[in-house]
């Protein structure tokens, strides 16, 4: 029992935080493109920051639950929808057998998570149930989900702890315009002082070639020393390629293992899912920062995510329902 796909959406897939380990053999990390949204959906539902969940893109699909069980949806504001009635993000919900869960279309940012209480049962290919199209590998049969498709829930529950203190206070801003902090090269010193004096202070527009593997930007042209072409080597997540005709690629979750164009900059872990949730036409400038700096950026949102933690597991007593004394409910407690 679990999850019947009805309508598919535009781009829906299986992903947790990505193949680890493989890229030396030519296989693409994948995974979440907003970790935090699906690391944050996955502990309001008491599962492993890293569960699998399924990442839906602009429009979402239509799922129909065969069995009750908890989930929550984070990320992108795509409007979704139990019954019709709409429900609340960043909280877990209760669905119960043959309750339809459906969106519409984006309201706010471009991505949205679902996360299952227990998990959904998909195979690990490599450690990891991400869905890797390209190869036909993870996920549900290795690609995005289809009309019809079913996929059973690991283990499903009908109570869960704390269960109504299992919301924040969250939601994704509007931003027509963001700033993304990288850390200069390897290849920064391929380009001029010119070249990188625009790429810090101009502004570049996220154009329709924008997918999992990476965002295409358009805007005043980066001015290389000589060649844009160097020896194949790693590409990381939030890798900034620029070719030949001066526009910067920022590389994402399905981004090939090696390249050999010059790379004048990585995008920061913790700023690609504000990318991630970003649509064409918005705009972006960059932000040069230290190794050190972003570091500790990166041990403050460690520290973040522990309060957000002790947020979502405050403590609730269970007293009868005067009603009927069968039944349960929780009072949440002054967390005060």
């Amino acid at each position: 029992m679990g999850i019947e796909i009805l309508q598919s959406g535009l781009y829906t897939s299986v992903q947790d935080f990505g193949r680890i380990g493989y890229q030396d053999a030519g296989f693409s990390v994948c995974g979440a493109m907003d970790k935090k949204s699906l690391s944050i959906g996955n502990l309001l539902v008491d599962n492993q920051e890293d569960e699998a969940g399924l990442e839906i893109t602009l429009i979402g699909p239509k799922i129909k639950f065969t069995e009750e069980n908890f989930i929550s949806i984070t990320g992108g504001d795509l409007n979704p929808k139990i019954n019709g009635e709409k429900v609340s993000m960043y909280k877990a919900l209760l669905v119960k057998k043959d309750d339809i869960l459906s969106f519409t279309d984006s309201q706010i940012g471009a991505r949205a998570y679902i996360a299952f209480c227990g998990g959904l049962k998909i195979d690990k290919v490599m450690g990891s149930k991400s869905t890797n199209v390209k190869c036909s590998l993870g996920g549900y049969k290795g690609r995005t989900l289809k009309d019809g498709d079913f996929i059973e829930f690991s283990w499903p529950k009908v109570y869960l702890e704390n269960y109504l203190s299992r919301k924040l206070d969250l939601k994704l801003e509007e931003e027509k315009e963001i700033v993304l902090r990288v850390i200069l090269g390897p290849q920064d010193d391929a380009f001029t002082e010119n070249g990188i004096y625009t790429f810090l202070n101009e502004k570049y527009e996220v154009t329709k070639e924008f997918d999992r593997m990476g965002c295409r930007l358009d805007g005043p042209i980066i001015e290389h020393k000589t060649s844009a072409d160097i020896i194949s080597d790693g590409i990381v997540l939030g890798s900034i390629q620029v070719p030949s005709h001066g526009k910067p690629i920022i590389m994402l979750s399905d981004r090939q293992t090696t390249g050999g164009y010059t790379k004048i900059a990585t995008v920061i872990s913790l700023d690609i899912g504000k990318l991630a949730q970003r649509k064409t036409g918005d705009k972006i400038r960059f932000e040069e920062i230290s190794l050190e700096k972003a570091q500790q950026i990166y041990r403050d949102k460690i520290k973040k995510m522990n309060e957000i933690k002790k947020q979502i597991n405050r403590p609730c007593i269970e007293v009868l329902n005067p009603r009927n004394t069968s039944k349960k409910i929780e009072i949440l407690l002054n967390s005060k």
